[in-house]
């Protein structure tokens, strides 16, 4: 039986559900270089949400893989990356979900390696204080702990998440939370600091406090934003989450009246709701489901 711990790593680490890389774009990545997979992971970084297309997808699907299926190529591509990039913000993203991969599902097949490697790599090291409890495995932890420098990892991502100023969400108009979600939820993710995070909270709040309140910055940042990708994200985010049992009645009487609204429900995914609440949803998409 697993522990509790063992099942948040494991949900933590595991890939997208169902999301795959096309087998022919798959084959290229596994016969390039690592030189150049690791160029493609460090560019990969540099892309956020309004810019994404179905290469950048592919891309995303076979490196969200790669610490699975491959536990060799992927350790060999974290050096390469250690060694090539000087961007902060970008290694720290090896540590936010790849290098935990590979640790949580590898780490005792690659120990051996990782103690000879860490031996003169100080960014090895670094990194490596990322994922000291990303194992239950006693003996792992201990040997990863000699070698991992979990103090400098902690200071660089604490630097990385308080390098803006905190936003305070309650303050700010519909409007102004709207340009705020736009300019947050456009950034790649080594953009993100504890602005995102106090987002994500703000908009959780919300949802249970204030639904007409987040509503009204939804229908902002449906008069702003035209980027397909965004829209796709706003539906299936912010909007998704909102509609209830509760909040229906005022779902209906804004699509009512917003034919832009009507459309963007289209991109909520309800196949799971109460079967009352897919009926009205039903009434009001009348099929035109994105």
């Amino acid at each position: 039986m697993m522990s509790f711990p063992n099942d948040a790593m494991a949900w933590a680490t595991m890939p997208v559900p169902g999301a795959t890389t096309p087998d022919e774009q798959r084959k290229v990545f596994d016969a390039m270089p690592v030189a150049e997979i690791a160029t493609l992971w460090r560019a990969l970084q540099r892309v956020g949400l309004r810019d994404k297309t179905e290469g950048t997808w592919a891309c995303f699907h076979y490196f969200d893989l790669l610490p699975h299926q491959q536990p060799e190529r992927a350790l060999d591509l974290i050096l390469e990356v250690l060694n090539t990039e000087s961007e902060v913000p970008v290694l720290l993203q090896l540590g936010d979900k790849f290098t935990p991969a590979l640790m949580y599902k590898h780490g005792s097949a690659l120990i051996d390696r990782l103690e000879r490697e860490a031996a003169g790599n100080t960014q090895l090291r670094w990194l490596l204080g990322s994922v000291l409890y990303w194992t239950e495995e006693e003996a792992l932890k201990a040997r990863l702990e000699a070698i991992a420098d979990v103090e400098g990892w902690r200071a660089a991502g604490e630097a990385h998440d308080k390098r803006n100023p905190p936003l305070d969400f309650e303050r700010l108009s519909p409007q102004e939370l709207a340009k705020v979600w736009i300019e947050q939820s456009s950034l790649p993710d080594k953009g993100r600091d504890q602005n995102w995070m106090r987002l994500q909270d703000y908009e959780r709040e919300l949802r249970a406090d204030d639904p007409e309140r987040a509503l009204a910055a939804i229908l902002e940042v449906l008069k702003l934003e035209t980027n397909p990708n965004m829209l796709s994200y706003l539906a299936a985010g912010p909007l998704e989450d909102l509609i209830t049992m509760d909040t229906i009645d005022l779902i209906e009487a804004e699509a009512a009246t917003n034919p832009q609204f009507r459309s963007l429900l289209g991109g909520v995914w309800y196949y799971s709701a109460p079967e009352e609440l897919k009926v009205r949803l039903d009434a009001i998409i009348e099929g035109k489901h994105w």
